[in-house]
């Protein structure tokens, strides 16, 4: 579904990607683990076309995307949701005005089908009957959710989540995680999670890579993952201070 060959990324004289090689199968949740800064969200961005590459292939069902742009890149576009990391709802906008965003970007739907698709979504990530809230009248775990909503309202093939448990608490994260496995299994979709939280990784990988100095070190289930003898694997996983990790 996705094959990332040869990736690199420069801003200025730093090098944030140098070199990212990755294939994620249809159906898989691949999540991403790297300290803060390493590149994540850079990796996202480059995926989702909102940066391109200084070098190399992103390749979505065996086409390379990377040098598409206008009407060939919003086709692209259309087969990604992705729930941003602090859920980025527009704030003028009501919770169905925000989930019907793709809707009216991607789809010709009619009003009345766009709004059975909008209540459909937010019942999916169990919330209802809220169409009519603003994004203040909302805590942190029911944006995530509503941003969550508009990922999926049009069917994407491919869902890209940054960060999905920061800045909520451990209750509603593990909420969180669990509609990701959830949807995984109700939509049948790729997944690429962008997370430095160990417990949601555990929780949502088919598979994990770990991002450091701008390259994929390590490779595998969470299993493998924690298994690994690589001792920045090790140090990162476990979040200890002492290590090969620069702590600055």
């Amino acid at each position: 579904m996705i094959g990332i060959v040869d990736l690199h990324k420069s801003f200025g004289s730093k090098k944030v990607l140098n070199g990212v090689n990755l294939e994620i199968p249809k159906g898989e949740t691949m999540v991403v683990i790297g300290q803060s800064g390493s590149g994540k969200s850079v990796l996202l961005k480059l995926l989702i076309g909102v940066m391109t590459p200084d070098r190399g292939e992103i390749r979505i069902d065996g086409m390379n995307v990377a040098p598409l742009c206008g009407e060939e890149r919003l086709r692209v576009t259309r087969k990604f949701g992705m729930l941003f990391q602090a859920a980025a709802l527009f704030d003028s906008m009501t919770v169905a005005q925000n989930v019907a965003f793709g809707l009216k970007r991607y789809t010709d739907l009619g009003p009345d089908e766009i709004a059975g698709r909008v209540a459909d979504s937010l019942a999916k990530v169990g919330l209802r009957g809220i169409e009519r809230l603003m994004p203040h009248e909302l805590s942190g775990g029911m944006k995530k959710r509503v941003g969550l909503a508009r990922a999926i309202a049009y069917g994407p093939e491919i869902i890209l989540y940054d960060e999905p448990s920061t800045g909520i608490d451990p209750i509603r994260a593990d909420a969180i995680n669990e509609l990701i496995v959830l949807l995984k299994k109700e939509m049948n979709v790729t997944s690429v999670v962008i997370t430095h939280d160990m417990v949601s990784a555990t929780k949502v990988a088919d598979r994990m890579a770990m991002l450091y100095e701008g390259r994929i070190i390590a490779l595998g289930t969470p299993e493998e993952i924690k298994n690994s003898a690589d001792p920045i694997v090790q140090q990162f996983i476990h979040g200890r201070a002492e290590g090969p990790i620069k702590n600055w």
